[in-house]
């Protein structure tokens, strides 16, 4: 058995970022960018006003109140084509461009308005309320670099950038067999010695949340030629994932079944729990994980494996989970040679620290356990046993710190 974090190096030194393609920026949410997105405007393009009121020289407003005569008047999107003399302002309105020899904003509600003058009743120094020209970015100017996710709010900066097209990271497709006799689709009937079959759909919701194009496969049975001719129909794939047929026993047929027909395993087992029978190699040239058959293993395998591999064939820098800590609320054994990922619930104690308590069933057929746990508790090999209040990592299991 080899170590988690050695096993996830070897896994990633094999894969290498997927080719690029343009797409719309309409469709660039949760995209990856394959190149550096410089600015192809200046914006704003020239000064402008940042509120509703009148343009003014901060000259003639320096000493209140000052009458105005009111020369014009400016909307967005429209200028005032003359030069702002001494005494005069004109009537302008958020995001308008300032009339020349403009030097400030002067809101409406500090002014009272009669005919074509206006009384400014507060001093508007230089500046005030104007965007200069450039305050957001400017020609050439880099905000979006290349290796980045985009955002709802990163797709908005490109088009403001004025980038109708943007160069990305082909998804990558992952094509997912699942396998066994024993397992069965949701809603088809169920046999006296069946169950039904959750890793495909679970992995394949992964995929996506992963930016992975899940490719589903049928479940293959329990028969090593027929194993092998669904593994056959696996093309214009990037990632090849099996779940089942990974252990020991008799039945269990991925690695001698595929190896005839061009399967390169590169290792077998890892030191972990769950999740020990794990293997990594490649499928006729096609990179390739093999998962356990167990739900809870098939889905922890996944977040440290499958994850990371997703990232770095999407042109993304692979994560590794981070840990942080938290305080048991009972105790722990001494751990064995495996690196222990056990599902827990989080709370916060009255000083505000994170309490982790384990449930006490850890069997790697519940997913249901798997789906109400917030983290899993990360206990390194040989850790020793641990008492209530004794601080241990934890792996969060989603987005959120901790529900309040």
């Amino acid at each position: 058995m080899i170590p988690v974090d050695e096993a996830r190096e070897r896994l990633l030194a094999t894969l290498q970022p997927l080719g690029t393609e343009q797409i719309p920026v309409a469709d660039g949410f949760s995209r990856v960018l394959a190149e550096d997105i410089a600015a192809r405007r200046t914006q704003p393009p020239s000064a402008l006003s940042a509120m509703d009121g009148y343009a003014v020289r901060a000259a003639d407003v320096a000493n209140i109140p000052a009458r105005l005569s009111v020369v014009g008047a400016v909307p967005a999107g429209k200028s005032y084509d003359g030069k702002l003399g001494a005494g005069e302002a004109v009537r302008i309105f958020t995001g308008a461009p300032l009339p020349d020899g403009a030097d400030a904003i002067v809101i409406q509600e500090d002014t009272d308005r009669d005919g074509d003058i206006v009384v400014v009743k507060e001093a508007s120094p230089v500046g005030r309320h104007v965007r200069v020209a450039g305050l957001d970015f400017r020609t050439g100017d880099v905000r979006l670099k290349a290796g980045r996710r985009l955002t709802a709010r990163d797709v908005g900066l490109a088009a403001a950038m004025n980038h109708p097209w943007l160069r990305v990271y082909r998804r990558p497709r992952v094509a997912i067999l699942p396998t066994g006799d024993e397992i069965v689709l949701p809603g088809d009937p169920i046999g006296p010695n069946q169950i039904v079959s959750s890793n495909s759909f679970a992995l394949g919701a992964l995929v996506q949340a992963c930016g992975g194009v899940p490719v589903a496969l049928p479940i293959a049975p329990d028969d090593p030629r027929a194993l092998q001719q669904v593994a056959a129909t696996a093309t214009g794939i990037d990632l090849l994932v099996t779940t089942g047929g990974a252990s020991v026993g008799e039945h269990d047929l991925i690695r001698d079944a595929l190896a005839e027909t061009g399967l390169v395993l590169d290792f077998w087992q890892i030191a972990m729990r769950p999740g020990k029978p794990l293997m990594v190699g490649a499928f006729r040239g096609t990179p390739m994980i093999g998962l356990p058959g167990n739900p809870v293993s098939t889905m922890v395998c996944s977040m440290l494996f499958l994850k990371p591999a997703i990232e770095k064939l999407s042109g993304l820098a692979p994560t590794v989970p981070a840990l942080q800590k938290a305080r048991l609320t009972s105790p722990l054994k001494a751990n064995d040679r495996r690196q222990d990922y056990l599902r827990a619930a989080l709370t916060r104690s009255a000083d505000g620290s994170l309490e982790v308590a384990p449930f006490g069933k850890q069997d790697s057929s519940m997913m249901s356990l798997l789906a109400a746990a917030d983290c899993l508790i990360v206990r390194p090999p040989h850790a020793p046993a641990v008492i209530a209040g004794d601080p241990v990592d934890i792996m969060m299991l989603s987005g959120d710190p901790v529900p309040l």
